[in-house]
């Protein structure tokens, strides 16, 4: 019996770990796109390395997420760059900065384009990793040699890393401001090269990720709640990689909602799994993990953007075929949705009717599974029978035809 979202997601990765990775033998020579994975495993003493694919040249496809979406990938082709990258680790504490090894690794995140390397490996590198946290990738083995040639730095990293007296948080939010990429940010400061010098320190990539998301998120919603609220509801649709998403956004203070289904991935399973917040901020870890703060983050930079506030109500459906790829897959397809023309609702009873004709999960058991949902329909005098798929009010532009997604 599944007991919660992480217990299903054991199952959903450990299903994906059939696929194949690339071959290689112990000494190695290629390009990091660049990329470096810090692992969490006994931390503070974790395992931390390079990421590098076994071609030269410009490789920074393989780990730039912001483009595999709103570039209209295929899962093949991201999941096959993942799979060609290799996974260099060697065991250091996380405290310790003043060594080659680490030094080398800074290098890499601070890089502007991808970096010529060599590795040798104690064994040949073997096994993948998925995870709904951090994005896949290859196969994996401890370091004996590791040696990249010299590559300019980002002048903007570059700056950050030698003020040693900014804090992180005020590093990361600058980036952001200056539409710095995310992923180049998160690997930035997973690598220790931001904050004030004595507390810099290694961190692990599925812990940076989410930090990077609530930093910047939080940020972000600082200034929202000072905005005027919408006046109508909104709705935004995406879908890609076997996920459909519908952003709601009523004309309330924020509060925030963030629900899933996950229908038919490995069988006749149908989960559902919700978490929200009012409007102060959530105390705790959200117990649907990092993707609830990736959603959060990708619908305030609208809001911001547009200097607007609203209460967000976020539904998603993992469909067949779907394979946890990282909270990527979460933050780029909310942002694709939120950079569509909205469509636009009298009030949230209509909006869900007709969400009720485009997603596969009646409309019912989402509202069952929620609280905030819920909440919204019970002050407007709603039953779940009201829900009997209704058009949207006419608005400007069009709504992405997602009904026919795999």
């Amino acid at each position: 019996m599944i007991l919660g979202k992480g217990a299903y997601l054991k199952q959903l990765t450990a299903a994906t770990m059939q696929m194949k990775s690339v071959e290689v033998g112990k000494e190695m020579a290629g390009s990091t796109p660049p990329s470096v994975f810090i692992g969490s495993y006994n931390y503070p003493d974790i395992y931390a390395g390079p990421m590098i694919a076994p071609v030269h040249g410009d490789t920074g496809i393989m780990d730039r997420p912001e483009d595999w979406i709103a570039g209209n990938h295929p899962q093949e082709e991201i999941i096959g760059y993942r799979m060609n990258l290799v996974r260099g680790k060697r065991l250091n504490n996380a405290f310790d900065l003043g060594n080659r090894f680490v030094e080398k690794l800074q290098e890499i995140v601070l890089s502007e384009h991808s970096i010529e390397s060599e590795a040798s490996f104690e064994t040949a590198p073997s096994g993948l990793s998925f995870s709904e946290e951090h994005t896949p990738f290859g196969p994996s083995a401890q370091l004996e040699r590791f040696d990249i040639t010299a590559q300019r730095w980002d002048h903007s990293l570059e700056k950050a890393y030698y003020d040693t007296d900014l804090l992180s948080r005020d590093a990361v939010l600058g980036l952001h401001r200056q539409g710095m990429a995310f992923s180049t940010i998160q690997k930035a400061f997973s690598a220790g090269t931001m904050g004030r010098g004595e507390n810099r320190h290694l961190v692990p990539t599925r812990w940076s990720i989410t930090a990077c998301d609530t930093m910047i998120g939080d940020n972000l919603l600082k200034s929202v709640k000072q905005c005027p609220v919408i006046d109508t509801v909104r709705l935004y649709e995406y879908a890609s990689l076997h996920n459909r998403y519908a952003v709601i956004l009523l004309p309330t203070a924020w509060q925030y909602e963030w629900t899933e289904a996950f229908l038919h991935v490995l069988g006749n399973e149908e989960y559902v799994f919700s978490d929200h917040e009012g409007f102060k901020r959530k105390t705790g870890y959200s117990p649907l993990g990092g993707c609830y703060y990736s959603c959060k983050m990708a619908v305030l930079e609208e809001l911001a953007r547009e200097q607007r506030q609203a209460g967000a109500i976020i539904l998603r459906e993992a469909l067949p075929g779907y394979v946890p790829m990282g909270v990527f897959n979460v933050r780029e397809n909310v942002r694709s949705a939120m950079r569509e023309r909205p469509a636009e609702f009298e009030d949230l009873k209509s909006a869900l009717s007709y969400i009720g004709g485009r997603f596969t999960l009646p409309v019912q058991r989402f509202i069952t599974e929620t609280t905030l949902l819920k909440e919204s329909l019970r002050q407007r005098q709603c039953t779940l029978s009201d829900f009997a798929g209704r058009a949207p009010r006419k608005a400007e532009g069009s709504v992405p035809d997602i009904a026919g997604i795999a």
